[in-house]
């Protein structure tokens, strides 16, 4: 396997903050607007997100939830999948849903988590927000509206997200398996 870096850590932080930025313009000061992440991964970018959001604002108290996906995906009788814990104490009823994730890549989790989200309420709009797009590998037609950075990759390539909340350094790989 040859790693290429794709996301130092100073790249990553920068790349947070753009998101951030991009979402403020849109958003505003999210009184309307919810953040939700997607187990397992996209959960640290959300609160990551969230975090980041509230520091630029100088607002505390943005909603940030947990979806787990597992029970919602086309493939839980196929594979070994243990479930993660789903944690929303907020209302998502009429509001602007920010779904999280950390890499797209075949649009399944994604939309088993559009599938999942709808036992908590109809929102008014989902946007999708990622770290990292693999643009030519989707099986169902999704697409983020807020992208991090968009890598084309083939099927025997894998991109690797690191998270210092993981007990790593903040990184982004793409790894070709040979």
């Amino acid at each position: 396997m040859t790693p290429r870096l794709i996301l130092s850590p100073q790249l990553f932080d920068i790349t947070i903050n753009r998101l951030c930025h991009q979402l403020i313009e849109v958003h505003d000061d999210f009184s309307e607007s919810v953040i939700i992440g997607l187990q397992p991964r996209g959960v640290f970018l959300a609160r990551r997100i969230q975090k980041t959001l509230e520091k630029i604002l100088n607002k505390n108290g943005i909603p940030c939830g947990e979806l787990d996906v597992t029970f919602y995906r086309d493939d839980f009788r196929r594979k070994d999948l243990v479930p993660n814990r789903t944690h929303i104490d907020f209302v998502i009823e009429n509001k602007n849903v920010i779904l999280v994730d950390d890499v797209l890549f075949t649009g399944r989790t994604i939309r088993a988590g559009l599938d999942a989200m709808q036992a908590f309420g109809r929102p008014k709009d989902v946007e999708l927000v990622v770290l990292i797009d693999r643009r030519f590998s989707r099986n169902l037609p999704i697409q983020a509206k807020y992208i991090g950075r968009t890598v084309d990759t083939i099927a025997s390539e894998k991109v690797k997200v690191e998270w210092k909340e993981a007990g790593g350094e903040d990184h982004v790989w793409l790894i070709t398996q040979e």
